[in-house]
């Protein structure tokens, strides 16, 4: 399937373009306190190294505005160059007027115009924020969210909406009120002095299908690039099945030119599964290529040993951990396939099509795995999980050194 793109105006963040004809970029937001300098830094550089391409973090006190400088500085000191969003709610007019030092650090400021002030207030407090956007050459993202659109424009359209006998359901009427307040806010904008290459427009919901609603109508009326996702996708498969659907269908669409999966991250959990999962999302449409493909079977009565779930997740594991050297010494590696089966019926096969599989023997087959390189019997591996994970593992290692070598890629 080729998705034609809908197109859009150019917008350059830091050292990407966001629009135009540049790739559809991953973003992704930390959830460190970002006064602790050392813990945010730490995290952005994780989050860049598993593949986003901006990195978002509140800036919600003096305490966070001063650090943000510092937290650029040491990025940059370490060779990490991802751009820096700032993300602005209530107070981010008075902190990047007080911290002009912070306003310069920053690549993009999200702007969520529901909440950035209230009746005369609110244009005045917008107006000084993108002022500050224009004279330090920054973008800005209008972000308008489900649950925090601006009051008095809600009330007006419902009011509107009775005394009209228009009919219209009392969410028709809030996603309307989404698109009115992004067309409405970037005109603002412009009138503040940003240029069109300056402005990104979001408009998120929880619901997937008021999702796609919104967004075919906001690309039918703006060139402006668009940033999808939902405002809060929730946790774990729910999230992530919830993501793909809203997102998938408007992706499919060539609608998008920024997304974030906004997953809900158990205690403890890696921040970095909403970076991996936007990117497979993309990858999964064909829209773009971040890491090696995984395929492995889901396993049934035949495949009642665990030795291929273990395997394929050392593998899935092994290729990640890889990816940040990989990118940059062995181009087009992300291209490659990989398969790791669990039986004899689709086992051969699948191993066949892609670029290096190895196929498992199932409950009751010889206990022998054959291992396909580029469509071709390479060799056959014995022994226990462990010790064909590590055989594997070198086989795939040896296949990237030798197919995509530095510089050009091949293969």
């Amino acid at each position: 399937m080729q998705i034609e793109r809908r197109v859009t105006i150019p917008v350059r963040v830091g050292e990407i373009v966001i629009g135009g004809d540049a790739p559809i970029a991953v973003q992704s937001m930390t959830n460190t306190d970002t006064a602790d300098i050392p813990a945010t830094v730490r995290q952005i550089r994780e989050l860049a190294e598993a593949g986003s391409e901006l990195v978002r973090f509140t800036v919600n006190t003096p305490e966070a505005a001063r650090a943000v400088p510092e937290i650029r500085q040491r990025l940059r000191d370490a060779g990490c160059t991802v751009p820096l969003v700032g993300d602005f709610h209530f107070n981010g007019h008075v902190l990047l007027t007080r911290f002009p030092e912070c306003a310069r650090a920053l690549d993009k400021y999200r702007i969520n115009p529901g909440n950035v002030g209230a009746g005369s207030h609110r244009d005045e407090n917008f107006a000084t924020i993108c002022a500050i956007a224009r004279d330090n050459g920054a973008a800005v993202r209008i972000g308008v969210n489900g649950g925090s659109l601006d009051q008095d424009l809600v009330m007006r359209k419902m009011q509107e909406n009775t005394n009209r006998n228009l009919g219209k359901t009392s969410t028709e009427v809030l996603n309307d009120c989404m698109v009115i307040s992004a067309l409405g806010s970037t005109g603002m904008a412009l009138d503040a002095g940003l240029g069109e290459d300056q402005i990104i427009i979001s408009c998120k919901v929880s619901s997937p299908p008021d999702l796609i609603t919104i967004y075919r109508e906001l690309s039918s009326k703006t060139r402006q690039p668009l940033h999808l996702g939902l405002t809060e996708a929730g946790m774990g498969m729910k999230g992530l099945v919830w993501s793909a659907t809203g997102m998938g269908v408007l992706l499919a669409e060539g609608i998008g030119d920024t997304i974030r999966v906004s997953l809900t991250p158990e205690p403890g959990g890696d921040r970095r599964d909403e970076v991996y999962a936007a990117c497979e999302l993309l990858q999964a449409l064909g829209l773009r290529s971040f890491a090696p493909a995984v395929t492995s079977c889901p396993g049934c009565g035949r495949t009642t040993s665990t030795t291929f779930q273990e395997i394929a997740m050392q593998v899935q594991e092994h290729l990640r951990a890889r990816m940040p050297e990989w990118k940059t010494a062995h181009p087009g590696v992300e291209t490659m396939k990989v398969a790791v089966m669990g039986c004899i019926v689709n086992g051969p096969g699948e191993s066949r099509s892609a670029n290096i599989g190895i196929s498992l023997p199932g409950t009751g087959e010889e206990p022998k795995c054959p291992v396909y390189v580029d469509g071709r019997l390479f060799t056959t591996l014995h022994g226990n999980a462990a010790e064909l994970a590590q055989a594997f593992l070198a086989l795939i290692d040896e296949y990237v050194a030798t197919r995509y070598p530095g510089g050009e890629a091949k293969g």
